[in-house]
């Protein structure tokens, strides 16, 4: 035991720490915290680090105002009346639970849904609430009870949760099941109170338990002493590695819902979801597991209020499980197969990581390392005639750069996003709050709009929570004559913000740091460019960024405006660019008792697009913790995650990583001044409205000053195309063959939607025909070594008629695709791949204004074809950057 844990085992009022008398001690100094109600919030986040993981993007993008959109081939209904024999007894005996997606699962976000409970009440210091449910994953099924889930291998627990525990005191021996009794340690008066311990059993083999056969089991720590071990942290899992939710509320008409982390083995060793299972024939499939939805009521057995573990027999009686089935973890590659290297954009990552177990298991087969890094970096490396690593950009080379002599094929259709995850707390006591917002206590809202202004204001640290609490702030304030007015505290409160969103919010409570400002990645990228196209193309947003307030009055930090005589620094914030600076050199003063907090400390940087999608889910907005004086060298920490019903998270993200997360992005106002989600039409429709860069006619774009953008009212302004960028005269011509049969199967066969490998996960919207034409053009130019002809350079308006099978869909959100046709096998190496063949009707037009005709892209009717011809020289792999478990 490290020293920092002793210390905490030492001071820890739960009956943990060494024992010099008594083991009873332990228990009693339980019940002693309990009693004292020395409860508190205690859920954190994982973060961290990317591997090699080779496993298929899945799940799917909520669009603002609406429910989660899954693959719902494996969606799964259940109903306490078919699975609890005493259902009638049961806190809801007409529960009915809905989870989105079942199968082909990794580490992702899923949707529980349901009706048939009760109106919830939100959890307190000393009370778990009443009439809500409680989600949690097992691993392990009851050999008591064959086909459900067997207790001990639950991931279940939190210290500080009241109802939420694996442990807890008992009334008396006579409140306790039969069925609890082999962890129950029989008390014997106040001082040594009865005592239930849930063991937990990891899928490693190894096992946590206090309680063994009715008598406690100790252990012993560095220096000897017994001691019991943490049921609720320890080595499986802690406040901030669970995925547990510990309250999900239901509306006044009982029903709600909740996003879950779904963790594999490599979040989790103690479930092991996921890990690889050979059959006899030699196929490998993933170890399942199980979603356990708990219902709880008003009070437990033996207890007034929900105060104990709903692992005790009393409230898991009445259990709901789903069985969830997994992709097998691992390298899926052969080894010894020669590594070729990708490098640039985050954005096309998760598919990517579905191409390429089909496509490295071919005979001869490249492994593709993808290093996610800057679009412009990798686009000039791959500009020389050197061999580099494929360039993947939605950007053309920047002419200050060099002549570019990149060959730019189009091979995915995608997008940044601005994700939230906000829970509803209505002002308590005011009557002016309807009774119907009041019901709604601790549910999450759906839909939230966003003006390039209110984009600005996030991005520029102009909110008053943006910059430390006790750090001089007026320079977020104005003077309405002898008085100072600050800027709002949070986008919340902004009435900007509250005249073009749903009057609920007006009602709302809502104060946190993680409201003033979005998580928004580290270093360079283009999706920080188009992010910040997006509000300079806007006119009141430039002129907010000047330093013109807004018509309440309300200026932009003035160490972010982009007027040289307003700024602080008195040098322009230069705009567009490549990332999110947080100019503001504001520092909190260190005092006696803690260190000095700048905007960073304040507000950190997350790692990447993913990471902000991956807080959202887990109801992180990275907010500062306590100081830490003992840390080496001392430091503050981070606050603990919030709970569902308590969450405030605001994050840049893509649509991508939001399909997987399964979280609310909102919709932002276009060109047109409609406010568009991003849905598949969406993107679709502002992939029509795409015009050629200027210099670069291979390139087109979303250009927000465009007249074809501003006719365009169904756009989703922040889609974005993904290239695949090689220089035909690259000096290694085997190199540019693998990297055309690349981008041939990445445009053909990649293009099919679907959760199975080698498909494009959610998130993306398929190649329209013209562009995979040009695509495919391009792949030849770049294994020829030849550049492109002016009018081969981008698709014609004709080409972009759908191909045979799938119409593109009318509505839904991106990754909401009917199945595509099978794709014909792979043709043999070195054939190249046919251009598709087009067939059907046509798809729809748009609604809105007329776009105007470009020359180089038309509108963007969708299909995929009929068959796809694979033409593959190689076949590849990818070792993406998968996520481990997370620590801070």
């Amino acid at each position: 035991m490290s020293e920092s844990r002793e210390r905490r085992a030492a001071s820890r009022p739960s009956g943990r720490r060494a024992r010099s008398a008594s083991g009873h001690r332990a228990v009693h100094e339980t019940a002693a915290r309990v009693r004292r109600g020395l409860l508190s919030a205690t859920v954190g986040v994982v973060a961290g680090l990317v591997i090699f993981g080779l496993t298929g993007g899945t799940g799917a993008l909520f669009a603002a105002g609406q429910a989660a959109v899954a693959d719902d081939s494996s969606r799964v209904t259940v109903s306490a009346k078919d699975q609890d024999p005493d259902a009638a007894h049961a806190p809801f005996p007409d529960l009915s639970v809905t989870v989105s997606q079942t199968r082909a699962l990794e580490s992702q976000g899923i949707v529980v849904s349901w009706t048939g409970g009760k109106p919830s009440t939100v959890p307190s210091s000393q009370i778990g609430g009443a009439d809500f449910l409680q989600v949690f994953q097992c691993w392990g099924d009851d050999p008591a009870h064959p086909g459900t889930p067997d207790r001990t291998t639950c991931q279940y627990g939190l210290n500080g949760v009241p109802g939420s525990h694996r442990d807890d005191v008992r009334d008396s021996d006579t409140s306790v099941a039969a069925e609890d009794k082999p962890y129950t340690v029989p008390g014997d008066g106040f001082a040594s109170p009865t005592y239930t311990s849930i063991p937990f059993r990891g899928a490693n083999g190894r096992t946590v338990a206090t309680v063994v056969d009715g008598k406690y089991s100790y252990t012993k720590d560095s220096k000897g002493n017994d001691v019991l071990p943490d049921m609720n942290t320890n080595e499986f899992f802690s406040k901030y590695t669970t995925n547990m939710v510990s309250w999900a509320g239901s509306g006044g008409d009982g029903s709600g819902s909740v996003k879950f982390e779904v963790q594999t083995a490599m979040q989790s060793q103690g479930l092991g979801c996921g890990s690889p299972v050979t059959a006899t024939d030699g196929s490998v499939s993933g170890s399942s597991c199980w979603l356990v939805i708990l219902p709880r009521g008003v009070q437990d057995g033996g207890a007034p209020f929900i105060t104990k573990s709903g692992l005790f027999w009393d409230a898991w009686k009445h259990r709901i499980a789903v069985k969830l089935d997994f992709k097998p973890l691992g390298v899926r590659c052969p080894l010894g197969a020669a590594e070729l290297q990708l490098a640039g954009s985050e954005l096309i990552g998760r598919a990517i990581s579905s191409w390429q177990p089909a496509l490295c298991n071919a005979p001869g087969g490249s492994v593709y390392s993808a290093i996610t890094s800057a679009e412009s970096d990798a686009a000039r490396a791959a500009n020389a005639l050197a061999p580099a690593p494929l360039a993947l950009t939605s950007r053309a080379l920047d002419p200050s750069l060099g002549t570019d002599s990149l060959r730019y094929a189009p091979v995915a259709i995608t997008g940044a996003a601005i994700s939230f995850a906000i829970d509803r707390n209505p002002r308590p006591g005011d009557d002016t709050v309807p009774s119907d917002v009041q019901k709604k206590v601790g549910l999450p809202f759906t839909s939230l709009k966003l003006t390039p202004r209110l984009v600005a204001k996030l991005l520029t640290s102009s909110y008053l929570d943006a910059v430390p609490t006790f750090a001089d702030r007026d320079h977020l304030s104005h003077l309405e004559g002898d008085k100072r007015v600050y800027n709002p505290r949070n986008l919340v409160s902004d009435p900007d913000f509250l005249a073009i969103n749903d009057p609920e919010w007006q009602y709302q409570s809502l104060a946190a740091a993680s409201l003033a400002d979005a998580l928004v990645p580290q270093g360079r990228s283009d999706a920080a460019w188009v992010i910040w196209q997006y509000v300079m193309n806007d006119e009141s947003a430039r002129q907010f960024l000047a330093g013109t307030p807004d018509s309440w009055g309300m200026t932009v930090n003035p160490w972010s405006s982009t007027d040289a005589d307003k700024n602080s620094s008195k040098t322009a914030l230069t705009l567009p660019r490549e990332d999110f600076p947080k100019a503001d050199p504001i520092e909190q003063a260190a005092t006696s008792a803690a260190g000095p907090v700048n905007l960073v400390t304040w507000r950190p940087y997350v790692n990447d697009l993913d990471a902000g999608a991956y807080d959202t889910l887990r109801g992180d907005g990275l907010t500062l913790g306590a100081w830490d004086p003992q840390s080496t060298p001392p430091k503050y920490g981070k606050a603990d995650r919030s709970l569902p019903g308590h969450q405030t998270v605001l994050a840049v993200t893509d649509t991508a990583s939001a399909a997987r997360y399964q979280i609310v992005t909102a919709s932002l106002q276009n060109s047109a001044g409609e406010f568009v989600g991003a849905t598949a039409d969406a993107m679709a429709a502002a992939a029509g409205a795409m015009t050629a860069t200027a210099g670069q006619a291979q390139v087109v774009a979303y250009d927000p000053a465009s007249p074809a953008a501003a006719s365009a009212r169904d756009a989703y302004p922040l889609t974005m195309p993904v290239y695949a960028a090689v220089n035909p005269k690259s000096t290694d011509a085997q190199l540019r063959k693998d990297y055309a049969s690349f981008i041939r199967f990445a445009v053909t066969t990649g293009q099919q939607p679907g959760t199975a490998t080698g498909q494009l996960p959610q998130g993306y919207v398929p190649l329209p025909n013209g562009w995979r034409e040009l695509a495919l053009t391009a792949a030849d130019d770049i294994e020829a070594g030849r550049m492109p002809t002016a009018a081969g350079a981008t698709p014609t308006t004709s080409s972009n008629t759908p191909a045979a099978g799938v119409p593109f869909p009318s509505g839904g959100v991106v990754g909401s695709l009917p199945a595509a046709a099978p794709a014909a096998a792979a043709a043999p190496a070195g054939a190249s791949a046919p251009d598709p063949v087009a067939s059907g009707s046509a798809a729809p037009s748009r609604t809105g204004g007329t776009t105007p005709a470009d020359p180089d892209l038309g509108a963007l009717p969708a299909a995929l074809p009929a068959s796809v011809a694979g033409g593959l020289a190689a076949a590849f792999a990818v070792p993406l950057l998968g996520r481990l478990r997370r620590r801070l």
